[in-house]
């Protein structure tokens, strides 16, 4: 791997205890009845797979310091889910796609397509009017990679991240680029005066739908969807190591498992040279289309995955050549396993949502540690609803 340039901000953090290796995981296979169906998913032993709450289309997750629990979704639809969180509350519908939300201050954060809005709130508020959601800072809308993903830092900055619009779209984070065009990584909201304002955190990414920080340093690590064009099994897609200003070379510049090495699909002149673009610490299979991520912090779970990275792998819509719908990649759950704070390997989690036969019972998307320490996550499609991975024993 390259090494990385740029610096670390400086937070006040808790240094955790290292740990001396990363255990294996054992697994066993459960059974859950969904409409009727049986279905089979693989698990870690000592876990429990159940549904919690059927919803619509959802999508990225977040809890609040109540223990509420919001979601995300396609349909327009802010779910609020109290404990035990089976029974889910509409708490706005929106016109636009409210893909994420954050909450900071008394206030509610709803990242949407064209934009970052706001909205007063208060702990327990069950229901938020539509005109009461205002908009924050605007964001470039239309276009593929319609996504927006909105999380409030460590530091407590609002951070907030877009993709490109496609494979070779010239779309990049600089301020050479007109407003439209500036699609492709992580920003972050400055606020001064009652002004708010994007400043670029990191850039060159294609589509960074997760992101979360690693508890004993502070800092980012991103998920990232790579490009279609090189065919079913390259390029790897990314679980990069964002710090302010670092350079993830895409749409110019593609790892390709060993090196960087230009792509030719886009003829303008890269922003910054291949010597400035960051390899990934960590890469999924191509085509797998990682989705969120959040890191087990100590306490939670158990100690094999403390201050591991969990990431939703949605699957693939596309097959090999002469493959059917059987050979795409199929959805899962995985932990991208650290030493100390060094990415050494990844490993499957939860598997099975893919059936021999090519049928999909769920498709995970977000994904958080509540505050019991167990793992949920977002299914948007098959069985549309939120799903959690409990310790038994």
């Amino acid at each position: 791997m390259l090494k990385h340039s740029g610096f670390i901000f400086l937070l006040c953090f808790v240094s955790a205890p290292a740990r001396a290796n990363t255990d294996a995981l054992a697994y066993e296979e459960q059974t859950l009845t969904l409409d009727g169906e049986r279905r089979t998913a693989r698990v870690p032993k000592g876990y429990r797979l159940e549904l919690l709450s059927r919803l619509d289309a959802p999508r990225l997750l977040t809890f609040a310091a109540n223990g509420d629990l919001f979601i995300g979704s396609q349909s327009g639809k802010v779910y609020r889910l109290p404990p035990p969180y089976t029974q889910a509350e509409i708490l706005v519908q929106l016109n636009r796609y409210p893909h994420s939300v954050a909450l900071r201050r008394n206030e509610i954060l709803i990242a949407q397509t064209d934009g970052l809005y706001r909205a007063p709130y208060q702990p327990g508020q069950a229901k938020l009017a539509a005109d009461a959601v205002t908009l924050l800072a605007a964001l470039p809308g239309g276009g593929g990679h319609n996504s927006r993903t909105v999380r409030v830092g460590p530091d407590g900055r609002v951070y907030v991240s877009l993709g490109i619009r496609g494979n070779c779209s010239d779309d990049y984070l600089g301020e050479k680029y007109a407003f439209e065009d500036q699609r492709g990584g992580v920003l972050v909201l400055r606020e001064a005066a009652g002004r708010a304002n994007w400043e670029t955190f990191a850039s060159g990414l294609r589509n960074p739908v997760g992101f979360d920080w690693q508890p004993q340093t502070g800092v980012m690590f991103a998920s990232n969807n790579g490009p279609d064009h090189q065919g079913f099994d390259h390029p790897p897609e990314y679980f990069s190591r964002l710090t302010p200003g670092s350079f993830h070379g895409m749409p110019w510049f593609q790892f390709d498992g060993k090196q960087i090495r230009r792509d030719e699909c886009i003829s303008r002149t890269p922003p910054r040279p291949i010597q400035e673009a960051i390899a990934p610490v960590a890469t999924f299979p191509a085509r797998n289309a990682p989705m969120g991520v959040a890191f087990v912090p100590a306490g939670a779970m158990d100690a094999r995955l403390a201050l591991d990275a969990i990431v939703a792998l949605r699957g693939s819509w596309g097959t090999p050549p002469g493959g059917g719908a059987s050979s795409r990649r199929p959805p899962k759950l995985v932990a991208v396993r650290f030493q100390d704070t060094k990415a050494m390997r990844v490993d499957d989690l939860i598997t099975g949502f893919q059936l021999p036969n090519s049928e999909r019972w769920a498709r995970p998307v977000g994904v958080a540690i509540g505050p019991d320490g167990a793992l949920y996550f977002t299914s948007d499609s098959d069985t549309n609803g939120l799903f959690r991975l409990r310790r038994t024993h």
